[in-house]
């Protein structure tokens, strides 16, 4: 790494305030549900910041699709990458992905770990994010090279960032996010909580919410471990027809200047944005005092 890489990247977080990283043990739990989610609740809390939103799931990035942003360009201006706005003019919602890089969105990436890590370094590095309270970050399943070279690039950082644990209910799926908490801790990076995705399923029809799998794993881990149990979010099938279609009929959910941010308002109908604030409201009494 270049000597003065370093000090790139701590220029750039600079005006970033917190640095939330959502970690899951294991592929399948909705971790990139969760994080979509999570910049959409701090985008839209009464204090109007500022969110970005980073996704180094460099093998799998889905949060451009999530947020209605597949094949929007990015532009390279003369003090680095500009992010892709998903709220348009208000410009208070930015989102930087692999997947924006690609020429199509069935595109494999096929790197070895020393090109992951040189491209986790350019987003850190290269991307104008701004002024941010927040940003999102993203990650692939596991506990991986992209982890390893996440924290270690933000080493001179590492004040203001935090974790967010995604699990499901299931033994296997916890097993693995016991996994993301040694992680964590022989990284010494606080954990804001622990959320159990996918436990139970809302009924489309009545809302009723049935444990189709089992429930519970997630708050007996948290109080076992000493974590904050954040909450349970189930199977919502409006949440994953609005993430998974990302424009139903191919209209654009980004705002242009005179539209409003389309993909929060349908978000805001789902029974999960009502769960999420709850959530929400833990993870930001569980951040550290030194944060930010």
């Amino acid at each position: 790494m270049s000597s003065q890489q370093p000090d790139r990247i701590s220029q750039r977080f600079q005006s970033i305030q917190r640095v939330i990283i959502v970690l899951a043990g294991k592929g399948g739990v909705g971790k990139s549900s969760v994080s979509t989610q999570l910049a959409l609740n701090l985008y839209a809390s009464s204090s109007k910041p500022r969110v970005g939103i980073l996704d180094i799931d460099l093998t799998g990035p889905s949060i451009p699709r999530m947020l209605g942003l597949d094949g929007h360009p990015v532009y390279q201006s003369s003090d680095g990458w500009v992010p892709v706005f998903a709220d348009g003019s208000e410009a208070r919602l930015s989102c930087m992905s692999v997947g924006f890089l690609l020429k199509k969105r069935g595109d494999s990436v096929v790197w070895r770990g020393p090109k992951k890590n040189g491209m986790i370094r350019q987003f850190l590095s290269d991307v104008r994010w701004g002024e941010l309270d927040y940003l999102v970050i993203d990650t692939p399943p596991g506990t991986s090279d992209e982890h390893l070279s996440l924290l270690e690039h933000l080493a001179p950082v590492h004040s203001k960032l935090s974790a967010v644990i995604v699990t499901t209910p299931q033994a296997v799926a916890l097993s693995d996010a016991m996994k993301c908490l040694s992680f964590t801790r022989t990284a010494n990076l606080p954990i804001l909580g622990l959320i159990e995705n996918m436990s139970g399923y809302v009924c489309p029809c009545c809302g009723e919410v049935s444990n189709v799998f089992s429930t519970g794993g997630g708050a007996a881990m948290a109080q076992r471990e000493g974590l904050t149990f954040l909450g349970s979010l189930p199977v919502d099938t409006d949440l994953v027809t609005l993430l998974d279609a990302s424009a139903p009929n191919g209209e654009d959910l980004t705002a242009d200047n005179n539209a409003p941010f389309q993909l929060l308002s349908r978000y805001e109908a789902t029974s999960s944005s009502k769960l999420f604030k709850g959530i929400l409201e833990k993870a930001l009494d569980s951040f550290p005092a030194s944060a930010g």
